[in-house]
């Protein structure tokens, strides 16, 4: 039997079409990594300013070093805020038409989502296991199976934010709505999920606190980095990161559908 051309063309699959934009995703990010150094210089930068002020509090916050109260903080942070702001790039992309030519390709839509979305993991569980490095030097001591799981959390938790950024970006195509739209919904996430201090009072604030699904997520990997490994706390912050992987992903996906109409 005589081959054809079309019989020489690689199938297309949802794992190849995914890996494809993965690995063009991940070699715009080696070729300008300032992005994800700048990402890490912020959780850094408050490892080394404020982990010393939170040693003296160790008893209190029921630690034996403050650092593995801390620590889990910025993972959390860095999981955010390492994700939520890679719309801009889709922008620029959809701007440069590369989404348009994206969209004629046989490749499903989810593949489209996940193979940027992947790359974004792969940066934040870099990033985080860096900080995990430099928290070491400072004084963090934990578990190196919770240490693990606490960064593949931040980088499960970044694939969610990423999702979200990649689907609000998509949909308003404009930098100058992202950035404010972004930042009212992440600033008052993160300081009610009190990745500095624990927030125990006021009643309300606790309350409204204990509603913010980030708080979970925090207290439990700050229950991994103490070795508690299957307690209901613990538990409570798979669940959960695992529930906001499945919404933005989501959404994400549904956002790439509903534009290729």
């Amino acid at each position: 039997m005589i081959a054809t051309d079309t019989d020489a063309r690689p199938r297309s699959t949802f794992v190849h079409d995914t890996l494809v934009v993965f690995r063009r995703a991940m070699r715009l990010s080696l070729r300008n990594p300032v992005w994800t150094v700048m990402g890490l210089a912020q959780p850094v930068l408050y490892l080394a300013l404020f982990g010393p002020l939170l040693e003296p509090l160790k008893v209190q916050l029921g630690v034996g070093n403050a650092y593995q109260f801390f620590v889990p903080g910025l993972l959390v942070q860095l999981g955010m805020f390492g994700a939520m702001f890679v719309g801009f790039g889709l922008i620029a992309e959809w701007r440069d038409g590369v989404i348009e030519s994206e969209r004629v390709t046989p490749a499903p839509r989810s593949a489209l989502v996940l193979g940027r979305v992947l790359r974004d993991v792969v940066v934040i569980a870099v990033q985080g296991t860096v900080l995990c490095v430099v928290g070491f030097a400072f004084g963090l001591r934990a578990p190196f199976v919770g240490i693990v799981l606490g960064v593949l959390t931040a980088a499960m938790l970044g694939a969610a934010f990423a999702s979200a950024s990649y689907a609000v970006a998509l949909t308003v195509k404009s930098e100058d709505a992202l950035a404010p739209l972004l930042n009212g919904i992440a600033l008052p996430l993160l300081l009610l999920s009190g990745i500095l201090l624990p927030i125990v009072s006021p009643a309300w604030l606790k309350d409204l606190s204990d509603l913010n699904p980030l708080k979970h997520v925090v207290d439990g990997i700050r229950a991994e980095f103490l070795g508690d490994l299957s307690t209901a706390t613990s538990l409570w912050g798979y669940g959960l990161t695992i529930a906001l992987v499945v919404v933005g992903i989501w959404f994400g996906t549904r956002t790439f559908r509903r534009e290729n109409g």
